[in-house]
């Protein structure tokens, strides 16, 4: 159900983006419940997204599968909040703009051309990935 007041969280009035490789349309809605790309496949009780566009480039390109990397714009449905699994753990005061709702996100657009990290950049991004989980340090606070 999508709440009908409407929804408040840090960065109101800004643009948001979620990276996947779901193939999605506008008006689509983007739900919790899906496993993680960064742990152990757990679904997670959260959807996340960021208004900083870089950190949607990241979640596209570690996103699991090998469909096409998307990037949508996105509205809350619900409230929203700062993200811990970067807030408190690594990026003190949330430089990221990274956040997660309970409620849907709804797709309003799609940016056409973003420019991906380098290969080199994300194999060091996916080794480190691959190192956290061997550590059993990948782990998410949901």
């Amino acid at each position: 159900m999508i709440d009908s007041a409407a929804p408040t969280g840090p960065d109101a009035g800004a643009t948001f983006y979620h990276g996947t490789r779901a193939d999605l349309a506008v008006g689509d809605l983007l739900t919790a419940g899906r496993t993680s790309n960064f742990a152990d496949g757990t679904p997670l009780s959260w959807i996340y997204f960021s208004a900083a566009l870089e950190s949607a480039v990241w979640g596209c390109e570690l996103a699991a599968g090998d469909r096409r990397e998307r990037i949508y714009i996105v509205e809350p449905t619900g409230d929203w909040f700062d993200d811990p699994n970067l807030t408190d753990k690594k990026l003190p005061g949330n430089p990221t703009r990274s956040y997660r709702s309970r409620s849907p996100l709804r797709i309003v657009g799609e940016v056409e051309r973003w420019t991906p990290h380098a290969p080199e950049v994300l194999a060091a991004m996916k080794a480190n990935l691959t190192r956290l989980r061997a550590e059993g340090k990948a782990d998410i606070i949901d």
